[in-house]
Order: C-alpha cells, then sequence, then structure tokens
C-alpha cells in the first residue's frame, strides 16, 4: 500500500464521485483557483463522467440514439483543466483523523492512501434492490449509471421473448416502461401502491394509470413482490406477488434509490433520518469545516414544509457542485433548500408536482384546502388545445400556497415552474391570481390553468 501527498506546501482537494455534483465541484472549484494554488483529484469507480442519469431511459428507449449523448463532459476534457481524474478507483475508507482516503484500483485491487486539505463526498445514490429471492439473477437490472443502461440494452437485444416486467412505478419505473414499449416489449409494471408515481397524490395518480393502460401497459397495482422466479438456466423468468406470476424475459427495478452513505458513515459523519449526509447552508458536512458533501447522497431542506428531505435529483446535484466548489476554491456561496419540483411524461402525458403533497401537510401538521381543476393547454378555440388538470394546496387560514400538481398533454408540466417560483417566494394564492403571465391563444388561455387553480383556492381558503 502506498501513500501520496501534495506537491509542495500546495493545498489538495479530493473528490469522492465523478458525477453532477462532484465534478462540477472540481471544476468550479479548478476555476477559481489555478494548478499551483489547489490541486484536485477525483475519484470515480466506473468508466464514465460528468453523465445524465435522467437521460437512461430516454436512451434505452431509442429517443436518444447514443450513449455518449448523455456524457456533459468526458474524463479528457476534465483532465485537460489539471484535474487528476481516476477512474475505476473507488473510495473504500475515509480517515477523518489523518485526513486522508483510501482508495482501490478496481481491476487490480491496488490501494493507496492519498491524504486532503478539503474533501467532497459526492457519492450518489444506489438503486433498491429488496432482500428477495432472484434478484441477483441475470436478465434482473436497476438503472443508475450508463453501464447499467448498457447492460440492460445487452439483455433486451438477447431477451428470448418480448415480455418485460418493471416492479416499481416512480419516475424511473414508468419511464422505463415507456422505453421498453418503445422497444417493442409486451409490459407489465408491478406496483405495491395504490396509483403510479406516489410523487402525486392518488387522485392524480389515476390520470398516470389511464394513460399508461392507454399504451398498452398492464397495470397492477397494490402488489408486493415476493420473489423473482428463475428458469433452469438460472436467468429471471417471472416475477411473483403475493396472489399471482407474471411472465418476464427481463426485470427492470425501478423502485427507487438510496443515499449512497456507508462510506461516510463508517467514517462517524453525521447521517439524517432518509440516510442522507447532513450539510449546513454552505454545504458542509455539519461539524466539519473542510469537508462537504452534494448530489444524491445528501439530504436538502424542503422551504415549504421546513423539515429535512431526500430529493436525488440532477438538478440539485449541479447546484450543490457549483456551491461546492466556490466554498472549497476560496468563495462564498449557499444552498438553501428545494421546493420539491420535478417533471416527467408517458409518452405525450405530461407529468409534473412542486410543493407538499395531501400526506406531506398531514405529516408536518399543516391544515389545508384543496381544489382541482380542469382547463386546456391553449385557448379551447385554437387547435391543439388539450386538456389539463390542476391540483393546488393552501394553508387553511393564511392562503399560503402549499403545492401545485399538474397532469396534462404538451404544455402542462413546466407550467409547474410558476408555483415553484410562487412557493419559493412563499405567495398566498390570492397574491398569485395577480401574476402577469404570458398569454396568447397558442399558448394559453386567457387565464392561465395555473390562475385559475388559484383563484379557486383563494375562494375556498375564504370560505373556511
Amino acid at each position: 500500500m502506498t501513500m501520496s501527498g501534495g506537491r509542495g506546501g500546495t493545498e489538495r482537494l479530493v473528490v469522492i464521485g465523478g458525477d453532477a455534483a462532484g465534478m462540477s465541484a472540481a471544476s468550479q472549484a479548478r476555476r477559481l483557483k489555478g494548478p499551483g494554488e489547489l490541486e484536485i483529484v477525483a475519484f470515480e469507480r466506473g468508466h464514465f463522467t460528468s453523465f445524465s442519469a435522467c437521460g437512461i431511459p430516454y436512451w434505452v428507449g431509442g429517443d436518444v440514439p447514443e450513449r455518449d449523448d448523455l456524457i456533459a463532459r468526458t474524463p479528457e476534457e476534465h483532465r485537460a483543466r489539471d484535474i487528476d481524474l481516476r477512474l475505476r478507483t473507488e473510495v473504500t475508507e475515509i480517515d477523518v483523523a489523518g485526513q486522508r482516503v483510501r482508495a482501490r484500483d478496481v481491476d487490480s485491487g491496488a490501494e493507496s492512501w492519498t491524504s486532503y486539505d478539503k474533501l467532497v463526498i459526492a457519492t450518489g445514490a444506489r438503486p433498491v434492490r429488496p432482500e428477495l429471492p432472484g434478484t441477483d439473477a441475470p436478465g434482473v437490472h436497476g438503472v443508475q449509471t450508463l453501464d447499467d443502461g448498457q447492460a440492460l440494452l445487452g439483455t433486451l437485444a438477447r431477451a428470448r421473448g418480448r415480455r418485460a416486467v418493471v416492479v416499481g412505478a416512480g419516475y424511473i419505473g414508468v419511464e422505463m416502461a415507456e422505453a421498453l414499449i418503445n422497444r417493442g416489449f409486451e409490459v407489465t409494471v408491478v406496483n405495491r401502491g395504490e396509483e403510479p408515481m406516489s410523487t402525486l397524490d392518488p387522485d392524480m395518480g389515476r390520470l398516470v394509470h389511464r394513460a399508461m393502460e392507454g399504451l398498452g401497459i398492464t397495470m397492477v397495482n397494490g402488489a408486493e413482490v415476493t420473489k423473482i422466479l428463475t428458469a433452469a438456466d438460472g436467468t429471471a423468468r417471472a416475477v411473483a406477488t403475493q396472489h399471482a406470476e407474471y411472465p418476464a424475459d427481463v426485470v427492470i427495478l425501478g423502485i427507487g434509490v438510496r443515499p449512497e452513505t456507508a462510506l461516510a458513515e463508517a467514517a462517524g459523519l453525521p447521517l439524517g433520518t432518509h440516510g442522507g449526509l447532513l450539510t449546513d447552508l454552505a454545504m458542509r458536512v455539519r461539524g466539519h469545516s473542510n469537508i462537504w458533501a452534494g448530489g444524491d447522497c445528501v439530504e436538502v431542506l424542503n422551504l415549504v414544509s421546513g423539515q429535512e428531505q431526500y430529493v436525488p435529483l440532477g438538478t440539485h446535484a449541479n447546484k450543490h457542485g457549483q456551491v461546492i466548489g466556490t466554498n472549497a476554491g476560496g468563495g462564498y456561496a449557499t444552498f438553501p433548500g428545494v421546493v420539491g419540483t420535478a417533471v416527467s411524461k408517458v409518452c405525450d402525458l405530461e407529468i409534473a408536482r412542486t410543493g407538499l403533497r395531501e400526506k406531506d401537510a398531514d405529516r408536518v401538521g399543516l391544515r389545508y384546502e384543496t381544489v382541482t381543476i380542469e382547463s386546456t393547454s391553449r385557448a379551447g378555440y385554437y387547435p391543439g388545445a388539450s386538456p389539463m388538470t390542476v391540483k393546488m394546496l393552501a394553508e387553511r387560514r393564511t392562503g399560503r400556497l402549499l403545492g401545485v400538481q399538474i397532469v396534462g398533454r404538451e404544455g402542462a408540466a413546466k407550467r409547474v415552474d410558476i408555483a415553484a417560483v410562487a412557493l419559493t417566494a412563499q405567495m398566498t394564492v390570492e397574491q398569485m391570481t395577480a401574476l402577469d403571465l404570458g398569454y396568447a391563444p397558442p399558448f394559453s388561455p386567457v387565464w392561465d390553468p395555473v390562475l385559475v387553480a388559484a383563484r379557486k383556492a383563494t375562494a375556498k381558503v375564504r370560505a373556511s
């Protein structure tokens, strides 16, 4: 085992994880400090850096033609900026007291220690893989990295039949179901929840359910998977629940992800109730002035509920990286929190949410009113106008906006950004009714659907 140190007294920044948060932090720190002022070493256990995990379903489905289209910056581009990037190298231990990390070459097994003055933990998330018989069988896939996507495409090409089962109906499960339909597979989605997309309230999830069935996807809700059944050669052949079996030539686990924090936990760093690292506003790990963390391995403050939340999204990871890199490079930046905005789609059905669902508001003790309205994406008389459903939550008595969910066709999803800004500004639904939004018949009715919901919510709050 070898030990490496800094160059002639130059500070060293060590980054664990080479995707969005980690390499954004490294790149931003390099913008602020040159190689003579700050040495940057980044460890990545995979083959790729700075890639879009969110784009993998669209690559698998054929909308994105090439894997490399998902790579924002290659290892060679990072190295050209004097970042010592070490691929296929996994950090196995953090020695906080000694300010060093132990790393292992994935291919050779060789280990070495690297000292640091400043450390960034950006270890990301790992797919939830239930401890059930058969989940490790060939033909069963999680989808988290480009390597995962490549392996899945290989299985799809070799599959004996055209039957696929997706376990889970969150963002990844729904998007992968569509991708497999596009690949010509018969798709069944097995979901333990009442409706798909548990990030929505069930009444809005029901709209997604109908759209999925309209695509030919078989939805099985309220079903708990008990095992993956295998064929004589050991490959997956079916997914079993407590009541039925669903034949499968390929199985996708779309159950969600958990923060990858085993390394940080072993080092004694503080974790929250969701298992993510806890940081301050500058993204420093609490209690440690020279260690930062960001991306899918941290918990963030929800600005609406006032509580820590686990929200693994690429948008946040890139912002975390910018904040961390600025602070590690000698500047100053903060990340105040999130309001919980996310969008997705099932073919032409757009799905969006921001703020709190009903059960989120119940959990934190907020009393609220809800309204649901039906409107159209454009003026009703304009060609191409399509239906849109908007659900809005407002706090009882104060009228403060608490959350918005939108399901509709073209032009529906990005309307949620209006609500995201209103939530960040802590606006009331009455204040929202006066927002000066853009209008022309090809883009919106005279009263935008979000404002129609705000008007109805205002009336309900006044009457409560």
